[in-house]
């Protein structure tokens, strides 16, 4: 998965937080950061900035990111607008509250795959008794009841 970190106030800060994720263990594990340009946008007039660019792997924790990146920005002097970006959903933290955090969640896990459908225990039970009676039926026309 491919996340990209926009913050306010340029690429000093931008490195700062590159710095700071590599020596958080928990944010780290599972991601390899960089700092890359970004792919204007389209209809951007060829506006480049940098960004943090994360690629995450199966024991990446999207948790543990959303934690340092919150404590991060408690560090700055002065506060930062952090845009985080996954595919086609983007949110931004202005003030680091709780509802932020959740939508930064929100935004940074996976959709869980769908649940495959619970199975038709009826439907199983009625399948298992009609395949009973079959084999009943065939035991009787081999003679081999009350034999």
């Amino acid at each position: 998965m491919r996340i990209d970190v926009a913050v306010s106030g340029g690429e000093a800060e931008l490195r700062s937080l590159r710095d700071w994720l590599s020596r958080d263990p928990g944010a780290r594990r599972g991601a390899h950061v960089e700092l890359v340009q970004a792919e204007p946008s389209p209809g951007q007039m060829g506006v480049v900035t940098d960004v943090l660019q994360l690629i995450t792997d199966n024991a990446w924790s999207a948790a543990s990111f959303a934690l340092a990146l919150s404590t991060w920005r408690q560090t700055r002097p002065h506060a930062r607008r952090i845009t985080v970006r996954r595919g086609d959903l983007t949110v931004s933290l202005d003030g680091g509250g709780d509802e932020e955090l959740r939508r930064l969640l929100d935004v940074l896990e996976p959709p869980a795959a769908p649940e495959p459908p619970a199975p038709d225990r009826e439907r199983d039970q009625e399948r298992d008794q009609e395949r009973d009676r079959e084999r009943d039926q065939d035991g009787r026309a081999d003679g081999g009841e009350g034999r």
